[in-house]
């Protein structure tokens, strides 16, 4: 927990943070595990009476592809600027609520991080997957299987083969 304080009475004020976040929080499906505790820094600043909260989460995890399973290394940065604002005035959807003159900033970070996180993970962009017939990776060359042709449409198939 932070005390802001000092920060809210002050224009100007910043006060600098760094923290470990949980990374139970953090996994998404795909993340078979972090490679090391995922930390977040930055400052709350008071910009004429607005609290903001600048900073950037930093995670490094061993993750499964979603198309061919292989386990692969990643890092992940999320750069995090919210503004606080307080119960009453919740009404701002991009706004951090603010109880009292505390604030968990682990919980921020953590949220925002989650909201950063994709819902699939490849191990790279072109990532072919599996055959659904054989279960052979397509990323190390075709399998020979051959396609299914619709009934229905295998006259065509015969038109273009002439």
């Amino acid at each position: 927990m932070l005390d802001l304080r000092d920060v809210i009475s002050t224009p100007g004020a910043r006060l600098p943070f760094e923290c470990e976040l949980d990374s139970g929080r953090l996994a998404a499906p795909y993340v078979i595990a972090f490679d090391s505790v995922p930390r977040g820094a930055g400052e709350v600043i008071n910009t004429a009476g607005a609290l903001w909260v600048k900073a950037g989460v930093d995670a490094a995890m061993e993750c499964r592809c979603d198309r061919c399973g292989r386990s692969y290394h990643r890092e992940k940065h999320v750069d995090v600027s919210v503004p606080l604002v307080e119960a009453e005035d919740s009404e701002e959807a991009e706004a951090f609520c603010l109880e009292g003159e505390e604030l968990d900033i682990e919980d921020l970070l953590e949220t925002c991080f989650i909201l950063e996180t994709e819902s699939r993970s490849l191990c790279r962009p072109d990532c072919k997957g599996l055959c659904p017939k054989c279960g052979k990776d397509l990323n190390e060359g075709p399998c020979g299987c051959r396609d299914d042709i619709d009934p229905r449409l295998a006259v065509l198939e015969q038109l273009l083969d002439k």
